[in-house]
């Protein structure tokens, strides 16, 4: 019975969306999906330099009024 549901899952998202719009579509998870795994594992441990930068940012428009 499982198979039959994502039979009818895949034919569903293929009459919603249509043909050429499901690679962008995965694409999309997959680079999302490809960033989830990545901050989890800590690999893109750029908060601490985001967060950085977000407060000279901050500080700038200070310093210049």
């Amino acid at each position: 019975m499982q198979t039959e549901w994502i039979v009818v899952i895949v034919v569903a998202i293929l009459l919603i969306f249509g043909p050429k719009k499901i690679p962008e579509l995965m694409r999309g998870l997959g680079k999302g999906m490809r960033e989830f795994k990545s901050a989890l594992k800590g690999e893109g441990d750029n908060s601490e330099s985001e967060t950085k930068k977000g407060e000279e940012d901050k500080k700038k428009p200070d310093e210049k009024s």
